[in-house]
């Protein structure tokens, strides 16, 4: 298997109704993840990453552009590429009939594993979801959450090359959260490379090495947290109460956002004691903090991560 993972290529997707416009989910995407990475898609409901998803999973045809996975084309060849991925599909749901152990030890057989593997990684893959308790009940008893945690259980114990998770930890608790990504780290360092979306900005920034920022079908920026951070203006981020006369001086610090009565300064390490002194000669009270990645995605797209594309 080739170094990349996976590599897409302005990749375009556009659907067509009937007596409606054509909706173009994909505009030209691009990038690539190498073996043992953990990435994350970033962006509001409709902006094409679910799409995305389906395409380099074999689910969907794109209109145009390539995704090649670990080399092997994803239109072209897909009965090559699906032995090496598996997929958490967004609000994806166990087999009602079966019981999380049940359902978990049937898609490791169906995907060729032996018996002795397959009830071993059953039971290992229970145990990180902390689901052992119910592993034996209808899965059309479970609460959302504990269906999330046997969906995800699935596909870890797969330990498939590459791995799409589509918003694997929605509708769970922040233990469970953790849960995930602590199973998540384990594989790669097996070597497994990752490819999520979520909508929990502290979950991208906490599992992934690196992230993708995507809006309206286009990638805008790629990097990390931190890198990310720096392209909205700093990675600190300065709160001066009633600052709204020292705005023209502090612009020259960095990039300026007003909320009531209160500025903020994004900036960097280096012009923090110059901004502190002006608040301080105007007798203004000011903090300094982290910039967020939600912050920064604010920036970047202009709008909150909850808001449906529109």
């Amino acid at each position: 298997m080739t170094q990349d993972a996976l590599r897409a290529v302005d990749v375009r997707k556009t659907y067509h109704t009937r007596g409606a416009p054509a909706v173009e989910a994909l505009r030209g995407v691009s990038l690539t993840l190498q073996k043992g990475e953990r990435i994350s898609l970033l962006g509001r409901n409709g902006a094409g990453k679910t799409t995305f998803l389906r395409i380099a999973s074999t689910l969907l045809i794109p209109t145009s552009g390539t995704i090649e996975v670990f080399g092997h084309d994803v239109v072209g060849h897909p009965e090559q590429v699906r032995p090496l991925v598996a997929v958490v599909p967004q609000e994806g749901k166990p087999f009602f009939h079966l019981t999380p152990r049940e359902q978990i030890y049937a898609y490791l057989r169906a995907r060729g594993i032996d018996r002795e593997s397959a009830k071993a990684r059953v039971e290992e893959a229970l145990a990180q979801m902390g689901i052992e308790e119910v592993a034996d009940r209808l899965s059309i008893t479970l609460s959302g959450g504990q269906k999330q945690r046997a969906m995800v259980a699935t596909v870890i114990a797969t330990e498939a090359p590459l791995l799409f998770l589509d918003e694997p930890t929605i509708g769970m608790d922040p233990f469970a959260r953790r849960g995930v990504w602590d199973s998540l780290r384990r594989l790669t360092k097996k070597g497994c490379t990752v490819l999520l979306t979520t909508h929990y900005l502290d979950e991208a920034e906490a599992l992934s090495q690196r992230l993708y920022v995507v809006e309206g079908g286009r990638v805008l920026v790629e990097g990390t947290a931190d890198a990310i951070k720096q392209q909205v203006g700093g990675t600190l981020k300065v709160s001066i109460p009633n600052g709204a006369a020292l705005r023209e001086e502090l612009s020259t610090f960095g990039n300026i956002v007003s909320d009531g009565g209160t500025v903020y300064v994004i900036t960097g390490p280096d012009r923090i004691n110059e901004i502190m002194g002006l608040a301080m000669r105007d007798r203004l009270a000011a903090t300094v903090g982290p910039v967020t990645l939600e912050e920064a995605f604010l920036q970047i797209v202009g709008r909150s991560i909850d808001q449906d594309e529109g």
